[in-house]
């Protein structure tokens, strides 16, 4: 019941799934940082779930709707530093409702939380790709179609691992 990836792809329910990891790669946990767009190694446990009801059914019971005044801080010196928040907010962040359909449906994984260390790096989610081999800033990205089927699938004992 894992998602399994690789520099190769992602493997979940025995089926091959393409997928798009950081542009720096996959690292050490030990040597993730906030900003370096790499993909953290290990095994992580998703901890929640959100999707855009005005672009999608709800893909899980368990799913949250995004809002558009969601944001998640990626700011080392906000108190609520890889946290979801709600705009207008004085620290740095990312909007979650964003125009393109990147965050349309989103995996929260328990990378750096709910404990943050500052500048361990904030928010690697699983969510929709720009395309095969477009790199994110650190998270996991796949197919829109293939998310929301992983979605509709996983479990709470469900893990992201990553491996080198």
């Amino acid at each position: 019941m894992n998602i399994v990836v690789t520099h190769h792809g992602a493997r979940f329910m025995g089926r091959d799934i393409p997928c798009s990891l950081g542009r720096g790669g996959i690292v050490a946990a030990k040597d993730k940082r906030e900003g370096d767009g790499a993909t953290p190694a290990g095994s992580h446990r998703i901890v929640g779930m959100l999707y855009r009801p005005d672009r999608l059914v709800r893909p899980a019971t368990w799913a949250l709707p995004i809002r558009p005044s969601d944001v998640w801080s990626d700011d080392p010196t906000d108190p609520d530093y890889n946290l979801m928040a709600r705009a207008p907010h004085g620290f740095r962040h990312e909007r979650l409702y964003r125009a393109d359909p990147l965050y349309d449906l989103i995996l929260i994984t328990d990378w750096n939380w709910p404990y943050a260390v500052k500048g361990r790096g904030s928010a690697i989610f699983v969510h929709c790709w720009r395309g095969p081999r477009y790199p994110t800033a650190g998270c996991v990205g796949f197919d829109r179609h293939d998310l929301i089927w992983i979605a509709a699938r996983i479990r709470h004992q469900t893990r992201l691992i990553v491996r080198h």
